[in-house]
């Protein structure tokens, strides 16, 4: 079985390239660095991981990388679409570049990468797509908006490709984690140029961070993404962590109006 993970140098990425080659699968992981897991930590000696460096911005990149992956095993089974990043800042004061930059990555590297496996999928009429999705896509989130916007981009995509490509026996899921301990907190771009016309944002966007710190454990959203990934009928959506899936739930039972001002004070 042949996996691809984009975003595979860390974080949850990492995780489920660990979890896929304890599975059996050969697994290729896609990063800007070519970071992967050794092959070693795998129970089944056979299971590799192989480190490819590509962008996922980069549409020809990663049509070539991929295209060479399956030329090389003949097949590929799975995808992971998993590389995302994030920003924080009011709306009005976020730049244009800054909202393209999150969306190239979040929502068309996504896009790329499922774009550039499903020819192969559909000629063997079998396969399965995962996105990687968050709770921030339903429940859209104060100075967090274009990482909001992104994450309801791929819950759409996936649920539309999921009928698109019924006929040809694909799967597509995506999974949505709630906060989660990862470099990913570190690695937020933030724009406090509206810190002083929107005094709450600086506090509401520590608060966010400290949730992360003491999130889900990355192998346990990974773990969910597995699951989504080797069932034969996966559900569209997956919420990660208990906590998370009766927060959603209490969400979608309110009134909109008093949901969004539930968020709000929250932050």
């Amino acid at each position: 079985m042949i996996a691809i993970v984009t975003g595979a140098s860390s974080g949850i990425g990492y995780q489920v390239c660990l979890q896929l080659l304890e599975k059996g699968y050969t697994v290729y992981g896609i990063s800007r660095r070519g970071t992967v897991p050794e092959a070693d930590t795998a129970k089944d000696p056979s299971a590799r991981c192989i480190g490819i460096a590509a962008d996922v911005t980069d549409t020809e990149a990663i049509t070539q990388a991929i295209a060479d992956i399956a030329a090389k095993e003949g097949q590929i089974d799975l995808l992971v679409a998993n590389a995302g990043m994030g920003i924080s800042g009011p709306i009005e004061f976020t730049e244009a570049d800054a909202a393209q930059k999150i969306m190239n990555v979040n929502f068309f590297g996504a896009f790329y990468a499922a774009k550039a496996v499903l020819p192969y999928m559909r000629e063997r009429r079998q396969g399965t797509i995962v996105f990687t999705s968050s709770v921030a896509a339903p429940i859209a989130i104060p100075y967090q908006a274009f990482y909001s916007a992104t994450k309801s981009a791929i819950n759409s995509l996936a649920l539309a490709l999921r009928n698109e490509v019924r006929d040809f026996n694909i799967r597509v899921s995506a999974v949505m984690p709630g906060d989660s301990g990862t470099g990913f907190t570190d690695a937020r771009e933030k724009d406090a140029s509206g810190n002083a016309a929107y005094p709450r944002c600086e506090a509401a966007v520590a608060a966010m961070e400290r949730d992360e710190r003491g999130g889900i454990p990355p192998a346990k959203v990974a773990a969910v993404i597995v699951r989504a990934a080797t069932k034969k009928n996966p559900a569209p959506l997956y919420v990660a962590g208990f906590k998370y899936r009766l927060l959603l739930a209490l969400y979608n039972l309110l009134p909109a109006r008093t949901a969004v001002w539930l968020v709000g004070k929250f932050y």
